[in-house]
């Protein structure tokens, strides 16, 4: 007989959680105070590593095999994966950063998307952004969904429908979120888009990584001779946001973000409810 850990986690255990992931919500904060013009990515990595890293934890991609660095940076027609390292940030440039940290045990997992100014190309920047604000908005519409569904690919359905409201971009189909807890990554797949299957059921103690990934254009994509960066085919700009997310007793709480998602959830007429 083979013995399948549960996806669902003990009171005990999503407490656990809470701090590995805003150790990991500090550490995106730190980065994206230094994202600039003529700032390098390495630069970037090192200050993720330096935060996480002083608050007693350890950057949980570096687990990953073969992976060395804290962070992914992805740029402009790169949506996941980028690694970091000598590329010089410019202006225009659209920056995704995505992050994670382990504390005793437990992983913490997100990613933002930001967009350099450039007033040379303001048309650029304009389309940037809404692509980013796009990105984000279908992630707090995955999340949203997430407090009141029975089962779990109601999430993905959600983030769809409201990708698909907002205009003509592409969804990734081959890059889902996961499970998260004693590792990174984790069953259940989290699917960004509509699928058949209704998924496992949604109850207490399910926590998940929630992680839109859309493009500017179509969703087809390469990975790079670097075998991590994964990259739009037609060269069209890329977003990814992503938040670790609780199921508890008394409803959801986003674990990687400070305020557990208030601001976010704000819009969908959801309040989210500290873990006991």
């Amino acid at each position: 007989m083979v013995l399948r850990r549960s996806i669902y986690k003990s009171l005990a255990q999503l407490r656990a959680m809470i701090e590995p992931g805003l150790i990991t919500a500090r550490a995106l904060a730190a980065v994206r105070e230094l994202v600039a013009p003529g700032v390098t990515t390495l630069e970037l990595d090192a200050e993720a590593s330096r935060v996480i890293t002083s608050a007693g934890a350890k950057s949980n991609f570096q687990m990953v095999r073969g992976y060395r660095h804290t962070i992914c940076t992805s740029v402009n027609e790169q949506v996941v994966h980028g690694i970091p390292g000598a590329r010089v940030l410019g202006a225009g440039d659209i920056l995704s950063v995505d992050a994670g940290a382990e504390y005793q045990g437990w992983n913490g997992d997100s990613a933002f998307t930001v967009v350099l100014p450039d007033p040379s190309r303001p048309e650029v920047v304009a389309e940037r952004e809404e692509l980013s604000r796009v990105t984000e908005g279908s992630l707090w519409a995955g999340i949203a969904a997430l407090a009141s569904a029975r089962h779990l690919n109601e999430v993905g359905a959600a983030i769809q429908d409201y990708v698909d409201a907002q205009g003509e971009y592409g969804i990734l189909a081959d890059y889902v979120g996961h499970g998260i807890g004693r590792k990174m990554h984790e069953s259940p797949s989290v699917f960004n888009y509509r699928v058949t299957d209704p998924g496992p059921e949604v109850r207490p103690g399910l926590v998940l990584a929630i992680e839109p990934m859309v493009v500017a254009g179509d969703p087809a994509t390469l990975v790079e001779d670097d075998d991590w960066t994964v990259s739009t085919v037609d060269g069209s700009a890329g977003s990814h946001w992503e938040h670790s997310v609780a199921v508890h007793d008394g409803g959801i709480w986003v674990l990687t973000a400070p305020d557990g998602g208030a601001a976010g959830l704000a819009a969908f007429g959801i309040e989210p409810q500290p873990i006991g």
